[in-house]
């Protein structure tokens, strides 16, 4: 595999790619936990206009704001768990393989990156899965759904409101269901 001087082998460029993948994934998370953040300060910013207004129907705002950061926090999430897979079960293995250097570690199931299996064996991880769901739900859903019983309740706006905050309550139970189903199984990510 390693010819002259400044031939690049196979596994130089596996690792070069796990390199590159990994920083790609370390972008999404800090993106992916600042969703969080601004998720909160656009909320607190809506409720503490609608309070100085005092016109619920500024919380219908919640609702489109709430579900495209979810949306967007939702994928970067998928995106983020995709790459650990790609290294656990396809990358790793392959140069593991390469590395292996007697024909006993070669039949042996070779690893490598033994962090990007280690780490999913916590015995916490499954109440950790289950809180980060309820908490994605609460910031994402629950949020902007109590946003909207605050508006139906006020009963002030339209038949054109009443018909926009339905198709929000739609959104908004479209994105939960989401949320629950990429947190399925919880052993995922």
């Amino acid at each position: 595999m390693s010819g002259a001087q400044g031939d690049i082998t196979v596994g130089q460029l596996l690792l070069a790619e796990y390199q590159v993948v990994k920083d790609e994934q370390k972008a999404r998370i800090g993106f992916r936990d600042n969703l969080l953040y601004v998720t909160l300060a656009a909320v607190a910013a809506l409720v503490a206009a609608t309070a100085q207004t005092a016109r619920a129907s500024m919380l219908l705002a919640l609702g489109p704001v709430c579900v495209v950061l979810g949306w967007t926090y939702l994928v970067n999430d998928e995106k983020i768990s995709a790459i650990g897979a790609y290294v656990r079960g396809d990358l790793g293995p392959r140069l593991a393989e390469l590395a292996a250097t007697d024909e006993r570690a070669a039949s042996a199931t070779p690893s490598a990156f033994g962090w990007e299996t280690a780490h999913r064996g916590d015995a916490r991880r499954r109440s950790r899965k289950v809180i980060q769901c309820l908490v994605d739900l609460v910031a994402f859903c629950v949020v902007p759904l109590a946003g909207l019983v605050v508006f139906w309740a006020d009963g002030e706006g339209g038949g054109l409101l009443l018909a926009l905050s339905v198709v929000e309550a739609a959104a908004i139970a479209g994105l939960a269901a989401q949320v629950v189903g990429y947190a399925r199984p919880f052993g995922r990510g």
